[in-house]
């Protein structure tokens, strides 16, 4: 089946500095950012990045501080104008919108989640998560209801009477991820939303936003600096190195296929078995197999103890239909652990 492109990031250059549209010629030409920086003064944020991203899936976006993933993330609703490039939502160019059509895409069409959880802090908690449909005009009676059930949804029924103060970092961010989804927006940006809690928290609030993926199936854009988080939540990854795009893919070929030592080292330290699923292993059915199979998400972890198992530890491979589309033996399972 094929995808619907939600949105196009195409050709997009940011440099911050007082003459950025004097020195694009010289990055368009080749000039990295530390030279940008050292001979113009001027700091390259993003550097000719391009980006399909599917509707109702999740777009990870991550490298580590200053590769420009919080850049490029504040391009998509224009809280930042970019030096060149465009940027696409289902097809019509936010750049050249006029402010009223900016200010609805803003209010109907996106969400935004931030690190810093970005409550009202003299607002109860009901008040916080009603805010953005007070924004769209909503009604106060339907805004209040809508409100109350994103906050049962998110695990906080009780504290609506509640300040953000009195909350912990994780509810505090529940309280932002509930406010995001109660507008109903299709596109919802993630910037570095779960960074500021504690490990399992932390866990716990990817667990809560893919069960809500499950079911509503809105197009998230997470940037994030952490390769397990990334690895975890992303349906589709992107790494940025220094405002450029190095590397697209999902987590089997950012895995198996890293384009360059620095995306090697970013994969080094990862558990491959809780990554690598079968079907990215999988070589062509041989006449007759009749051995057992699994699915071909089944990451390895979940398959070896199967494969162990079968007579000469290979395992068909089926998609989504049942159909046997492949096998994945135990040597080459071994050997994509240890590459």
């Amino acid at each position: 089946m094929t995808e619907t492109t939600k949105v196009q990031i195409r050709n997009l250059y940011k440099i911050f500095g007082k003459r950025p549209q004097e020195v694009l010629p010289l990055v368009q030409k080749g000039m990295g950012k530390p030279e940008l920086l050292d001979k113009h003064n001027h700091v390259l944020g993003i550097q000719d990045v391009s980006l399909d991203i599917p509707e109702k899936r999740i777009q990870v976006i991550m490298g580590l501080s200053g590769s420009g993933k919080s850049t490029l993330i504040r391009h998509i609703n224009r809280l930042i104008e970019p030096t060149a490039g465009e940027i696409l939502v289902d097809g019509e160019d936010v750049m050249k919108m006029s402010e009223e059509r900016l200010r609805d895409l803003r209010r109907f069409k996106m969400s935004m989640v931030f690190q810093k959880f970005g409550l009202l802090p003299h607002r109860k908690i009901g008040e916080n998560v009603m805010y953005g449909l007070q924004i769209q005009g909503v009604d106060e009676a339907e805004a209040k209801s809508r409100a109350g059930t994103w906050i049962e949804r998110v695990g906080l029924s009780g504290y609506e009477e509640h300040y953000p103060g009195q909350l912990s970092g994780g509810m505090q961010q529940r309280v932002g991820l509930a406010r995001a989804l109660a507008t109903d927006a299709d596109i919802l940006l993630m910037d570095e939303a779960f960074s500021a809690l504690d490990p399992l928290i932390r866990y716990d609030m990817q667990s809560i936003l893919l069960d809500l993926q499950e079911e509503l199936h809105k197009t998230i854009i997470f940037i994030t600096h952490d390769l397990d988080e990334a690895l975890r939540l992303g349906e589709n990854i992107a790494i940025l190195r220094d405002g450029a795009l190095i590397q697209e893919g999902d987590a089997q070929e950012i895995v198996l296929k890293p384009a360059d030592d620095y995306i090697r080292d970013f994969t080094k330290d990862i558990n491959r078995a809780k990554v690598i699923r079968l079907y990215g292993l999988a070589d062509p059915v041989a006449a007759g197999f009749s051995g057992p199979t699994l699915d071909g998400d089944t990451v390895l972890s979940d398959a070896l103890p199967t494969m162990n198992e079968a007579p000469d530890g290979t395992v068909g491979v089926t998609d989504e239909t049942g159909k046997v589309t492949g096998t994945v033996s135990l040597t080459t399972a071994i050997r994509a652990l240890h590459a």
